[in-house]
């Protein structure tokens, strides 16, 4: 059995290949991804811990287990508050062919979904990217969304500066240039493709600072309490998904303009299967503003987990 840690994960899922790997997957009709499997963990004298367990399998081809610990007390002892692995098999045999850094796998896949979204839903020429957030996201989707589309200028935003500027720092390339933001207002207008990574529980994103013709490209929003983007955003834009019934019952960004009648479920016109195989249209006109709600599949992990395994074998 092969054991990937944080870097080899990342340096065996470049995006390119993962991009194009993941709109295979979502082509696929003969997948399974059956509900996750939620247990809690007494952790005696501090929170309770919870261990998220999500499987997913080709028949005859490969499967997959995504493990996810979620353990609060760790914060008091300045470690990560959520860790895990993924496990890859042989869907004839049963093998258990590797083990991966979880971290590691979901930022790559997560990253490139929003990567894939942006082939149908970002301009063609768009150059210039606003990253908002400065967590473990961030440098994995700035550089994904680089990967497809012909980015040359990148401004990070995040609540503390200093941050932003250090990530800024780490990212700028010979070809790629980044830079902190101040103005956040002024960052928006300026931006072909802004991508939301953040932890808010109230819209940050305003819907009356979007230029005409951007893509939006909302990360964050995990739960149904949390919101990247105000009701104008949602109005404004053309809505797609990368998992329609996740969406709807988990990400705030989908579930309390749904709620509050902003928009309807007719809003949302397509998810990632829809398309990937060609039966939703993405972009329709140069000017139209596109917004794409990621809240993550258990198809992802394992086209991930396939391709890591794939590279670190011929690479």
């Amino acid at each position: 059995m092969r054991v990937l840690g944080y870097d080899e994960t990342v340096a065996a899922l470049e995006f390119p290949p993962l991009v194009e790997a993941l709109r295979q997957a979502f082509r696929k009709t003969d997948f399974a991804t059956p509900s996750a499997d939620l247990h809690s963990l007494a952790v005696p004298g501090e929170p309770t811990g919870s261990l998220i367990v999500l499987p997913a399998w080709l028949p005859g081809k490969n499967f997959g287990v995504r493990l996810t610990t979620n353990f609060p007390g760790n914060a008091a002892r300045d470690k990560a508050v959520r860790g895990g692995c993924y496990l890859l098999g042989d869907g004839k045999t049963g093998e258990i062919l590797a083990m991966f850094d979880g971290p590691a796998l979901t930022a790559r896949r997560t990253a490139a979904a929003s990567a894939l979204a942006a082939t149908y839903l970002a301009r063609a020429e768009s150059e210039r990217l606003l990253m908002m957030g400065t967590g473990a996201l961030a440098p994995h989707l700035i550089a994904a969304h680089a990967s497809v589309r012909p980015i040359h200028s990148v401004l990070v935003w995040g609540r503390d500066p200093a941050k932003a500027g250090r990530l800024a720092q780490r990212m700028t390339r010979r070809n790629l240039k980044v830079e902190a933001a101040q103005d956040l207002e002024k960052a928006v207008r300026g931006a072909d493709i802004v991508c939301c990574a953040t932890a808010a529980r109230e819209p940050i994103l305003k819907g009356a600072w979007l230029p005409e013709g951007v893509h939006v490209d909302l990360v964050g929003g995990r739960t149904p309490q949390m919101r990247e983007a105000d009701d104008e955003v949602m109005m404004k834009s053309r809505i797609f998904v990368d998992v329609r019934e996740a969406a709807e019952q988990q990400a705030g960004d989908i579930v309390q303009p749904l709620a509050s009648g902003i928009i309807t479920a007719f809003d949302i016109t397509g998810d990632l299967f829809e398309l990937t195989r060609g039966d939703r249209a993405g972009r329709r006109f140069h000017n139209q503003i596109t917004l794409f709600k990621s809240v993550g599949h258990a198809l992802e992990d394992l086209t991930a987990a396939q391709v890591a395994l794939d590279n670190s074998i011929n690479g």
